[in-house]
């Protein structure tokens, strides 16, 4: 299945249900954000339905006040179509999974490698850079004219996934999407300060805190941080500095793996772990070991268990992977 089973799955449904993973980016908001308006010009409706709140950094986007909370038995939600942006797997949607049902379209839209191919329609794009690029392609076959919102979603989510244009997901391709992009009169140093730079206060003085933690093994080819629950207590940390803490990693000389470990608040001994490389090591093959995926360079997974053990366990599949370059 390819973008022409999406175009028909879009033009025989009126009603669709717009969600994409937990630990919202912006590469899942600006796909959802940037659907939603194909749809409205379509003539067609789109409700945004997502299990977490609305990440510091991205308050910025136009339209964000429309998204919905997940809460069970949410009310007013009428949908043919169930969309899953981003996600690699369904239940990476949280909770929002159970609002799918038999009758309804499920449609999948997606650039993870580990991707499941779980929809009734499948789009899967590996090698795109990101989700926002496939969308910006749909709004190409459907003949729909851009706007500056769309751009501006479309750009963020490009922006966020690819590390700022840096990492090796960043084709020829995802520059002329970007040079279209930009012709929307973007206001790209206040994008890239939004999702980079207004980290507030209190956050900062906690990256100033899991910083000088950082260690290193295998003679400094993986480093890696972790955040105990006792550092995450006072809640008005509201910044996600999941990608301060790794670009961090992956700038000290002669790193090819970084690993950030992070307990979980509200759930015993659940870590989420977050995977960087450089590219010799296939971190998405690390993360599908412990029941997570992404990409190659960029993957993630949440492992049941005390945090001294998930720290081993993954550290010694790094290693392994390392021993066999």
């Amino acid at each position: 299945m390819g973008l022409k089973e999406v175009v028909k799955c879009v033009k025989r449904n009126k009603y669709f249900l717009i969600t994409a993973h937990t630990n919202l980016e912006g590469d899942a908001l600006g796909a959802e954000l940037a659907f939603c308006r194909i749809l409205k010009k379509l003539g067609k409706s789109g409700t945004i339905v997502n299990e977490d709140e609305l990440p510091g950094g991205y308050t910025f986007l136009p339209d964000t006040g429309k998204i919905k909370k997940y809460k069970p038995n949410l009310k007013g939600v009428r949908f043919d179509c169930f969309v899953v942006l981003d996600c690699s797997d369904l239940k990476r949607t949280g909770e929002v999974y159970r609002m799918s049902a038999a009758n309804k379209t499920v449609l999948n839209i997606d650039h993870h490698i580990s991707n499941e191919k779980f929809g009734d329609v499948n789009w899967v794009e590996p090698h795109c850079s990101s989700c926002c690029e496939m969308v910006y392609r749909l709004y190409k076959k459907l003949g729909l004219a851009l706007d500056r919102n769309a751009a501006v979603f479309l750009y963020t989510g490009m922006l966020a996934d690819t590390g700022s244009f840096r990492y090796s997901n960043t084709a020829a391709s995802t520059h002329q999407t970007v040079a279209e992009l930009l012709r929307y009169n973007l206001d790209v140093p206040q994008i890239y300060k939004k999702i980079y730079e207004d980290v507030p206060f209190a956050d900062m003085q906690l990256l100033a805190r899991i910083l000088p933690r950082m260690k290193r093994q295998a003679g400094g080819r993986i480093i890696w941080f972790q955040v105990k629950k006792d550092m995450l207590k006072n809640k008005s940390f509201s910044f996600d500095l999941s990608e301060h803490i790794l670009s961090f990693g992956r700038a000290v000389k002669g790193a090819e793996a970084v690993v950030l470990f992070k307990e979980n608040l509200g759930v015993k001994d659940e870590i989420r772990v977050n995977f960087r490389s450089q590219g010799k090591v296939d971190v998405n093959k690390v993360a599908a070991y412990f029941g997570g995926g992404g990409h190659k360079t960029a993957s993630g997974a949440t492992i049941h268990g005390r945090l001294d053990k998930v720290r081993r366990e993954v550290l010694a599949k790094i290693q392994e992977a390392l021993n066999k370059i």
